[in-house]
């Protein structure tokens, strides 16, 4: 049998990784080491960065974006226009997010190979009700709703694209999944610091001094400055701690001026991105994230792979992943007194961050393991092609498993 040929869609990817690129770096790179021949497309953030790269063992297209709104036309047209001319060398297009990438990806297609689309994200800055509210977003759903299937990573997602009116048979519940990290240990730590301050001397941060981290966007929606008015009260009892941001995004100017009006200069930094967060966790003693409206966070997840103990929002795509008191502490959106209350309680209490975090790094390897993310969506597209190749494939016959039951009856 031959290889898989998948082509990825993702908006961002490395080197400025998010979680969704993330997520899709790592099927992408799993597939290809176990023999599929993946390909990701996405945007050339900077003009001097090349084209075409390999990452991770995989062939990176990389397409400019101009500014804009016709940048955006552009954009979708070069993207559409490889993918028909290209059509002979993949069998199936898996799409990050429900948006303009997914319009171009089903328009190109027209049918002709499976098309797969990924919810990533629920609530009020999710995919769905981003389409009932975009400008255009009603357009890009009568074109999503053609396609062979979706992805919801979690329980949120896979209950709004039902809600949305999605076909029921095409959605499959899909979670994310991380890569088994070794147990933590003082040496770990010693050595991630040691390698940060090696390569950024701002990152020069002794073994003793309490660390917490956040990696993810730096965008109002994740209440970053909520975060940071938590801070000022750790600062005052704990003068060596510190608080890495790290990520781009478009409030990094607000959270700068934040940080210097609350005289955190020096307690809070902005650390920018890394492709990779590795090094990061296992430089931190505890990881937190005060998004009020998340859904299953893949940087959450990277954390608890980590070892790391979690304090988080107390709301329902958090509680998939920690449950309070057992792998973390949760506590209520936008309480800020709450939040450095639960964050004082580790640093307080190193027995109990210790406790929390090793059982957070049991939970997502029992629980979400990249292998088994990855096992799922080799199923779904093995499925998808061999409905095409019997004939069912398109909506006139439905999914591949909608083709299977129609040939068992």
């Amino acid at each position: 049998m031959s290889p898989i040929r998948p082509v990825f869609l993702a908006r961002r990817f490395w080197p400025r990784m998010d979680g969704a690129a993330r997520t899709v770096a790592d099927l992408a790179a799993e597939l290809a080491a176990r023999g599929a021949e993946p390909t990701v497309l996405t945007v050339l953030e900077h003009p001097a960065w090349p084209a075409s790269i390999r990452c991770r063992g995989v062939s990176v297209k990389r397409f400019a974006k101009p500014l804009g709104r016709l940048g955006e036309f552009r954009y979708e047209r070069e993207l559409a226009r490889w993918l028909r001319e290209n059509a002979d060398r993949y069998d199936l297009l898996y799409v990050s997010g429900l948006k303009h990438d997914a319009y171009a990806a089903v328009s190109a297609v027209g049918g002709r190979v499976p098309v797969v689309l990924r919810a990533e994200k629920a609530g009020r800055h999710g995919d769905c009700l981003w389409q009932l509210d975009a400008r255009c977003g009603r357009r890009i759903k009568r074109c999503c709703l053609k396609a062979s299937a979706l992805v919801g990573p979690s329980r949120q997602t896979h209950a709004e694209l039902v809600a949305a009116g999605y076909p029921r048979p095409r959605i499959h519940h899909i979670p994310h999944g991380v890569s088994p990290r070794p147990k933590r240990n003082h040496r770990t730590k010693r050595l991630a610091r040691a390698a940060l301050a090696e390569s950024r001397s701002a990152l020069d941060l002794p073994n003793w001094a309490p660390l917490a981290i956040y990696t993810g966007r730096l965008h109002r929606a994740k209440d970053l400055a909520q975060l940071v008015a938590a801070w000022r009260p750790i600062a005052d009892r704990w003068p060596n701690a510190q608080l890495w941001l790290a990520g781009d995004g478009p409030d990094r100017a607000a959270l700068l001026e934040q940080i210097e009006a609350r005289h955190l200069t020096g307690r809070v930094a902005l650390v920018g991105t890394f492709d990779c967060v590795d090094v990061l966790l296992d430089a931190a003693d505890l990881f937190v994230h005060p998004s009020p409206d998340e859904d299953m966070s893949v940087s959450i997840l990277e954390a608890m792979a980590a070892g790391l103990p979690i304090v988080a929002c107390d709301i329902p795509g958090n509680r998939d992943l920690v449950s309070d008191g057992c792998e973390g502490l949760l506590t209520p959106p936008g309480d800020a007194a709450a939040l450095s209350a639960a964050i004082g309680r580790l640093l307080d209490q190193p027995e109990l961050a210790v406790q929390l975090g090793a059982a957070a790094q049991d939970r997502a390897g029992r629980d979400f393991p990249l292998a088994k993310s990855v096992d799922a969506h080799i199923t779904l597209f093995e499925e998808l092609l061999a409905g095409r190749d019997r004939g069912f494939y398109g909506r006139e016959k439905g999914t591949a498993g909608e083709a299977a039951a129609e040939e068992r009856r």
